[in-house]
Formats: C-alpha cells, structure tokens, sequence
C-alpha cells in the first residue's frame, strides 16, 4: 500500500510563471495585460489577476510562526477572540442586568459606556455579579473619567480579593478624539494626563487603559492603508507622549489597546490586521532597550465592523455585510470583536437586533470554528503579497504623519482629517455613480420599503463642555447617506413621482432596459410602473397619461430610437411630463436637437441625475 502512494498531481509538470503569461497573453488576443487584468486598489497599489509560490519567494513576513515576533501570525497561538458586546450606562442597575444576561448568551467581553462619571457605589451596583477572572472588561469613557475609573477599577478588584492579574481589558483613554471629531484640543497637559491614567492602572498588569482609535477613520470612509497608517501615528503618539513623561517604553507599550474598524474589502481587511501587527511591533521594537522583554511589542487589536457600510433601507442587508466583515476580522486573528446590529443605523438596537449580532458571533465560532485555526489565511500566496502591500503603503503614510511633526501635529494642522474626508468624498462620488456599490441602495433598491418611520433621535449627551471647532473634524457621513436623504425627501414630501416605462420594440432590449432603469429611479424612491410592451409610441404616452406619470420612460434598443424617440416625444406634446431615453444611442444629439434632454444610462451619475430630477419635480 505504500509503494502505491503518490504526491498530489504528480503526473502534471511543473508550469512556469512565464508560461502562464504566454497563455494569458495570447487569449488576450493582443489587449495590454496591465490595463486589462491588473486593477488598482483604493490603497494605491497594483493587484494582478493570479499569484504564484514565486511572489512569495523572498518575503519575510512568511516565515514567522504565530506568537513569533513581528507577530504577523498572531501574538498568541490559538485564535480564540472574545464575543464583545457594549452597553450603555445610564444607571448602573440596568446595566448590570443586562451585563449578567448577555454573559449567558455568548458573550465574552463587556464594554461599559460610560456617559457620566461613576462614583465608587455606582460602580459596585454596575460590577456585582460579574466573574471579573472570567471575562473580558473594557469602559468608553470622557477622558477626564479615565484615570478615576482605572482607580475604581483597582479598589474594586482589592476589595473583592480578586488577583489583578487575572483581570484583562481596557479602559478607552482618548485625548485625540476631541480633535477628531469635535475640532479642538483638550485643555489638559497631555504627557501628564498620560503618565496619570497609566499609573492609575498599573496595578492591573492586563487591563490596557490607553486607546487608539483608529475606526474613527474607518467610519469616516478612510481606504485600509490610511486606517492602518493613522493608526499606527495613533499608537505612536502615545509612545512618545508617555516616555516623555518619563515612563519606560515598556510601561507604555503594555498599556496601549487598539481599537481597529473592519469594512467590507474582504483580503484587503484580511491584510491589514496582519500588516498592523508587522509593523507595530517593528515601531515598539525600535524604542526598546536592548535586553527588553519583546512580547510588549505584540499589538492588542480589536474590530468593530465599520458604520460606513451600514443602511437604513433594506437593512438586513446589513447582516451580510457585517457577516462577512467579521469573517475578516477573525481570520486575520483580532483579540476581540464587536459586530453592530443591523439596525444602529437607524435607531437604537433593540434586544433581537443585539442577539443576532451576538449568534453572528458565536456562528463563527460553534458553527464554522474559526476559532480553531491560527491566521487561516498564512500561505496564500494573494494575501501574503496584499499583507506585504498594504504594510508598505501604511508605511509610507505613518512617515509622512511623522515629518509633519507626528500625530498631534498633523491634527492640530487638520492634515489627516482633510485626507481622510477626500478619501470620503471619492468613496462618495464612486457611489453616486456605481463605481462602488451598495446594495439596496445605490443599486437594487427595495421599490416600496420606507423609513421616514423609523429614524433614531441623533441627538446625544456628553460630559464634556461645549469647545469651537478650531481644525477640519472628520466626516462621518455614511456610504448611503447621500442616497438616503434622498430617497427620505420623497418621503416626506408627501409626493411620490410616478415614472412609467414605456417599452416598445426589441423584447430584449426594452426588458434590460426597463429593468435598469426601474432600479435607476427606485433608489429616489419614486413609483415605478413597469408594462410588457406597447405596439406604438403614441398608444404608450396614451397609457401613461392614464396612469398620471410625472416620467415616461423609453425603453428600446439604440436602432430603434431614431425613430421611436421623436414619434414619443411628439405624442408627449407640451404635457407636464418628463420624458427619459434609456440608453445612449448614436443618434442622441439629433433626439437633444428636437428638444429631448435628458438621458440614462451605465455612465450616469445616479445620485446627481436623481437630485436634478427631485429638484424639477419639486422635492427638495
């Protein structure tokens, strides 16, 4: 029986890269490789159709096992992330009972958000009960909470007779937000406010009270390299902000937990956390002392899937994505996970929402075991070379934030959030004209679905005073807000435009076509009456005016416009409709030449077609 085994598709000879490139050259059939087949990433670098055991001849990164430093394979050795959900605290009872609830349904990791400052009975209502050796514990704090909450933390855990190393989490010390998000620096001695909420904390040689943010960049429509390259001058500053108040960089490095958005680029997201624990741990290692221990430098990361690809319409859709962002997230190994119910979007989760979002979750783990497998994705030649990408391109943004005087500075200068907000603005213009997609919003909405009904008040309290914004802060608008504020002022207009399709002609042509632009016109929220087909233009208008159309939509094929166009146009008369060629036939200047404007097509800009529409019909 042993002589009869044989290796795996032995009998097939070796092929060579340059054959396969011969191949692929010669069915391209004369067309440019480059142009053709390599694409070209939001991140700035070449992806190519098809990877080889040759591209990862020479690459470090692939040669250290999980737990080995740069860590890229992970920091540990098993894959096993903790099931994090976050709770609200507005009074320390109700959240308590709700903290107990969840740790019985799968939860591993709590984060407390704490709105206001706690005092030392408060805390002890919201901690009774709870196994603090058992799970994960982390707090959302103001940070001039931080270094009080870290106090009561260590009191609590000495009285309780708890060995505080047995307790791991977090506490989110955040100086920079203000900057971020509100626009101003926070009137405080940031080295010593640092230097503070360490040592309030350092009786807890696992709870991490320092918090780098970088999903802030993530929910502002950042690309992976900027997420990465931010986040990593995030980290850095607090480096350097805590050896400057004289602590080691071992202390610091011990105290810094990152928290890392995940989108909804499968590999790319994939790369990233590799890329991220790379090279954080080359950042760590190069403040080190020689003899120091290097395990400080293996970098605490944990995801949230992002708010930029969360909908309101359709938002189960929302499942989908948030799925297979955090199939991402573990895969590439984070410590811990948050996925946002379907409906924060719109409103405050209710209790199913958060327990899908949890089975999400624990899917992952009882179900797929992901959790079974180290860094699954180790080997493939594609995300090696992505992982090896992205850290250069990161790389280069992480330098260039350090030549501006490092991260407080290119904040303070509004540097990075202007680069963030237009990495925004493209990801903005892409969808508006379906370069990028979102389904059940830009592309394939649901016709009939409202939402007017169930939007969340935004308004929220803050423990912090009111400051002017003194720099640029970053624009949180999500992926579907634009569409979405569209497709709301119909609703509330009180007024639903009609459009009718007027299919005529070739079945083929007036079917994709009528189709297309049913989806085109829907995302506006419009009423879309589609028809099999009439036998003449004029018998169409006719049906139309029936049916009290504000748009009539031609639907044909291009051969066919030339002479069905003026004929519709003709039948439409000076009536108060619109009339709408779908397509872009060659004869569109002759149809522009006797009054017919306006055209849809691939090439349209959906969002600023449908605002002009929105406009002339009275919808503002």
């Amino acid at each position: 029986m042993a002589d009869s085994k044989r290796t795996l598709f032995s009998e097939f000879p070796p092929v060579s890269t340059e054959t396969w490139m011969e191949k692929v050259t010669q069915d391209l059939k004369g067309a440019d490789f480059e142009k053709k087949l390599v694409w070209k990433t939001n991140e700035g670098f070449s992806v190519r159709p098809f990877y080889r055991a040759d591209d990862v001849e020479g690459l470090a990164i692939t040669e250290a096992l999980p737990g080995e430093f740069p860590y890229v394979r992970g920091i540990k050795k098993d894959n096993n992330w903790h099931v994090r959900q976050d709770i609200e605290v507005k009074d320390p009872a109700t959240a308590n009972k709700k903290a107990l609830d969840v740790l019985q349904k799968g939860v591993t990791s709590l984060c407390f958000i704490a709105g206001k400052a706690l005092t030392a009975s408060e805390f002890d209502v919201l901690l009774k009960g709870i196994q603090l050796d058992s799970i994960e514990l982390n707090f959302r704090c103001c940070i001039k909470q931080a270094a009080n909450l870290a106090g009561l933390l260590v009191d609590y855990v000495k009285q309780n007779n708890i060995n505080p190393a047995d307790v791991t989490g977090s506490i989110n010390f955040d100086p920079f937000k203000a900057l971020l998000v509100k626009g101003f620096t926070p009137d405080m001695d940031l080295s010593a406010a640092v230097k503070a909420v360490v040592e309030a904390g350092a009786a807890l040689p696992n709870v991490r009270v320092l918090g780098a943010n970088p999903y802030y960049f993530a929910d502002a429509g950042a690309n992976c390299a900027q997420e990465l390259g931010y986040g990593l001058a995030y980290g850095n500053a607090f480096m350097q902000l805590g050896i400057e108040a004289g602590l080691t960089p071992e202390n610091v490095a011990a105290k810094i937990k990152f928290n890392f958005g995940v989108g909804s680029n499968y590999f790319m997201e994939i790369a990233k956390f590799r890329a991220a624990r790379l090279l954080w741990a080359q950042i760590v290692n190069a403040y080190l002392p020689e003899k120091a221990d290097r395990t400080v430098a293996g970098i605490k990361m944990h995801a949230y899937t992002t708010t930029w690809n969360l909908t309101t319409y359709d938002a189960h859709v929302n499942l989908l994505r948030t799925q297979t962002e955090a199939m991402s997230a573990t895969i590439a190994g984070v410590d811990s996970l948050t996925i946002l119910p379907f409906d924060s979007a719109y409103e405050t989760p209710d209790e199913f929402s958060e327990r899908i979002a949890r089975n999400q979750q624990l899917l992952l783990k009882e179900e797929s075991h992901f959790d079974k497998i180290v860094d699954a994705s180790a080997g493939s030649y594609y995300i090696e070379n992505l992982t090896a990408s992205l850290a250069q391109a990161a790389w280069s943004i992480f330098l260039t934030v350090d030549e501006k005087g490092g991260f407080l500075s290119a904040l303070q200068t509004g540097y990075i959030q202007q680069e963030v907000n237009a990495s925004n603005d493209k990801r903005h213009a892409a969808l508006s004209s379906r370069r990028e997609v979102l389904l059940g919003t830009n592309q394939y909405p649901h016709f009939n679905e409202k939402a007017l009904e169930k939007m969340k008040d935004e308004t929220a309290g803050t423990c912090c005073h009111h400051h002017d914004a003194t720099v640029p802060v970053l624009n949180f608008d999500r992926g579907a807000s634009a569409f979405e504020s569209l497709r709301l002022a119909t609703e509330k207009s009180g007024k639903r435009p009609k459009v009718f399709m007027l299919t005529i002609g070739s079945l083929s042509m007036r079917l994709a076509r009528a189709q297309f632009s049913s989806n085109f016109f829907a995302c506006a929220g419009y009423e879309i009456i589609d028809n099999l087909g009439f036998a003449t233009p004029e018998e169409g208008i006719q049906a139309a005016r029936a049916a009290k159309a504000d748009i009539v939509v031609l639907c044909s094929s291009d051969e066919e416009y030339a002479e069905l166009a003026p004929k519709a146009f003709a039948a439409l008369g000076a009536g108060k409709e619109i009339m709408v060629v779908a397509g872009a036939p060659e004869c569109m200047d002759d149809l522009k030449a006797i009054g017919i404007k306006d055209f849809i097509n691939v090439r349209s800009n959906v969002l600023q077609t449908l605002q002009d529409f929105s406009t002339r019909l009275g919808i503002n």
